[in-house]
């Protein structure tokens, strides 16, 4: 199955003005994320899709496949969905441009999953909690699952509750990880839909996925991320690439 991975570099943010192009040991970030979605062996082509010339710009000069998208799109996967519409493809993976350490194996392990099962729409990433502190936080988003690892629900409230106290083994306890594959066709469809009431109530756009009576694919990584949406976060980030990088 051909697989391409898009990169939506949107130039505005409320946290974090021009967050993609944040200097990273001398990288603007969304060139962190390509070069990583680069080293997949499971995608054929990596395209970063703007919304701003200047970012059209910064992506051509590192090298990078772009194309220009309106700048009126709702969500990341609208934008992704526009980028993809002249191109063949049968799976289209969403890598956010401000996960800068985005492991090029997790991309691979969410487009061999639908090439595996057939039935689920999507892949997406969890991993396991580890702390109390994270469970609680309403921004990090929870998910329950079946036993054939297909969601069942997403949530930013702790999930499941565990009704006798405090949770201290989190060994069955999942947080979701923002990176999402899809069947090319159904994310062409899926935009086309209406918000669904849970989709608004969690503000979690893969809700409308599952209240339409689809199956999202869960891969589970033990791969830790830094999702940058703060300058601290950014700090965070470059502190790890230079903790790294010998």
């Amino acid at each position: 199955m051909k697989a391409v991975g898009v990169i939506p570099a949107r130039w505005s943010s409320t946290r974090l003005p021009g967050k993609i192009l944040r200097d990273i040991g001398g990288k603007p970030m969304l060139q962190h994320v390509w070069e990583r979605a680069r080293r997949s062996s499971r995608l054929a082509d990596v395209i970063v899709a703007c919304d701003e010339k200047h970012v059209f710009e910064a992506a051509q000069a590192f090298g990078a496949k772009t194309v220009m998208t309106r700048q009126d799109h709702p969500s990341g996967s609208d934008r992704v969905a526009e980028a993809v519409k002249g191109i063949t493809a049968d799976i289209v993976v969403n890598i956010q441009g401000d996960e800068p350490f985005i492991d090029p194996l997790l991309i691979d392990a969410l487009v061999t999953s639908l090439d595996v099962d057939r039935i689920p729409v999507m892949a997406t990433a969890i991993k396991r909690f580890e702390r109390q502190e994270d469970f609680q936080n309403p921004n990090i988003v929870k998910v329950v699952m079946d036993r054939g690892m297909n969601a069942l629900y997403f949530s930013r409230l702790p999930l499941p509750y565990h009704r006798d106290g405090v949770v201290t083994d989190f060994s069955s306890y999942f947080r979701h990880l923002g990176i999402y594959a899809y069947r090319r066709e159904f994310l062409l469809e899926y935009c086309g839909w209406s918000k669904s009431f849970l989709e608004q109530e969690e503000c979690l756009e893969q809700l409308r996925v599952l209240e339409n009576g689809h199956k999202i694919k869960l891969v589970e990584t033990d791969t830790e991320t830094i999702g940058v949406d703060t300058i601290e976060d950014l700090a965070k980030a470059v502190k790890y690439y230079e903790n790294t990088r010998h």
